[in-house]
Formats: C-alpha cells, structure tokens, sequence
C-alpha cells in the first residue's frame, strides 16, 4: 500500500496577510491535488508569538472530525502555562490524547530550547508517547526556539529526555546540517555546498530520539542546496525522517508545492531505494505516530 502522509500541515492563518485562511476544505483539496492521503495538522495559537494565527487545538481537533480519514490532529502546550519548571501538563495531555492527539507541534515559543519550563514539557511529553515537533528559528524576535552554534540546547534536551521524540524543523535546525554556518544566514536558506560535520547529522547519529521534518523552504532548501549530500543523509537517516508541506498559502493550491515535487522527483528518478522512500513518505509516520 502507497501512501503520502504530510506531517506538518497547518489551517487558519498561518501568514500575516489577514485574508490568507486556510479552512479545512482548502486543505483537502490541496491534499487531493498533490496526491497527499493524510496530513498531520499543527495548531500555533497557544503561543502568544502566533495568537494572531487564529488556529488553536480546539480548532484543529474539530476540522479534524470532519474529515477523520484523512487529517491528524496534534495538539499545542505553551511551557510558560503556569510559568514554572516543575508544572504539571498531565490533565491537557490525557484530554487531548483522549480526543485523538497525536503529538505536540507545531512548538515556536521563543524561549531557550532547554529552558527548564521546555525540558519539563518534553518530559511529559514523552511519558504520553507524544513527539514534540518544533520550529527554531535564530532570532531575538518574531517566533521559534532558539539555540547556540553546534545545538548544545537541542543536545541538552535529547539527553535529558531520552523519553521523548524530537522532530527538527525550522530555519535555524536545517541551517546546521553543515558545519559551515553563515552568521548572516541562519534564520534563513544558506546555500552552497554542505560542509561534512554539522550538527544535524551528528546529533541524529547520536540520539535516537532525534528525527526530521523535511517541510517548508528551511527542509526543501536543506535537501536541494547540495544533492549529493542530501541524498546520503536521506538514505542515512531513512528511518527518522518525515514528509511535510507547511504549506501557508490558500492559493498554493494551484501549483505543484517545492516539496511535493521534490519526493516525487526522488521517485521518478529511482534517486533513492524504494524502500527508504516509503519509509520518508508514509512508514515512519505510521510508525511514530502509531496510525495502523
């Protein structure tokens, strides 16, 4: 059975522009166009960096009633609900994973990625088998966690809580799949070749509960800047990364999204096996997240 499971799709407004809603109808139908079968849905409104988004876990666990076939819920916790490092997420997470949750995402606060109040989420987190699929994104303002050079945080974290499953997403996280990291550039899509060493890879190698989201323009650069490297990080790491989208637009709908095009290429050029393929497709998605 062939599939395409997105694990990073979004509703509501994801874009600043006040009449870019994505409703849940637009979402299917971008899914039908592209040949996705199921997509991960990722609230943003409980942070107050994305309030203005208009799609929290109530909104997303409703449009995913609709349509439960077809769309997965994920739900959203802000580590600063209760402002300490010793609060106690248990009453939100057995709610939401009662209601069909399968993990928490999409994670932007911008906090330190190891402050003590994000360790202590994690560790609940990982106690309900739910992964935490962040955004990181070094900069002062705006949105998403942030770390040093070399990830000692996201480091930090995966040794602290061997528990919990991280899936790595955003400007900052595909930025370090090189060692060489522009200091004008890592919030955003550094190009040229990949530089062997980087943090990436060295810390997937070295924590299992460490995986990857290949979404947005950060994922699709991270894949496409050096294509020789990325396709020996994708056989690599073939069981511990994840299709995505992050698609924001409502009107992406009328072409062939970056990324879709980019798995499809890797299939119809056999540029990887086709077991590694289904595995990034669809396999470590059921898997993690338990769908079968």
């Amino acid at each position: 059975m062939g599939m395409l499971i997105d694990v990073h799709g979004h509703i509501g407004r994801v874009v600043p522009d006040r009449s870019e809603f994505i409703d849940v109808t637009n979402l299917i139908t971008k899914m039908d166009a592209w040949g996705i079968d199921k997509t991960c849905v990722l609230p943003l409104s409980e942070h107050p960096e994305g309030a203005y988004l208009e799609c929290d876990t109530e909104d997303v666990i409703t449009a995913c009633s609709r349509y439960p076939d077809r769309l997965i819920p994920f739900c959203l916790i802000d580590p600063r609900y209760g402002n300490r490092p010793d609060m106690d997420f248990s009453h939100l997470l057995e709610e939401y994973k009662s209601r069909g949750c399968k993990g928490i995402g999409e994670l932007l606060p911008k906090m330190d990625f190891d402050d003590p109040r994000c360790l202590n989420l994690y560790r609940q987190a990982g106690k309900y088998n739910m992964p935490v699929l962040f955004d990181m994104q070094d900069r002062e303002y705006g949105y998403g966690l942030r770390d040093d050079y070399g990830l000692p945080k996201l480091e930090h974290a995966l040794r602290e809580c061997p528990d919990t499953i991280f899936i790595g997403h955003g400007p900052t996280f595909w930025a370090e799949i090189s060692s060489d990291v522009p200091s004008d550039n890592r919030s955003g899509y550094p190009g040229g070749p990949i530089k062997p060493g980087g943090a990436v890879p060295r810390l997937m190698r070295k924590y299992p509960n460490l995986w990857a989201d290949i979404s947005a323009g950060s994922g699709y650069n991270a894949m496409t800047r050096d294509p020789v490297f990325a396709l020996e990080f994708l056989d690599e790491f073939q069981d511990r990364i994840l299709f995505g989208t992050d698609s924001c637009l409502r009107s992406d709908v009328n072409h062939l999204y970056r990324n879709v095009a980019f798995i499809r290429e890797l299939r119809e050029k056999k540029k990887l096996s086709n077991e590694a393929l289904e595995k990034i497709e669809w396999k470590n998605c059921c898997r993690l997240l338990n769908l079968f």
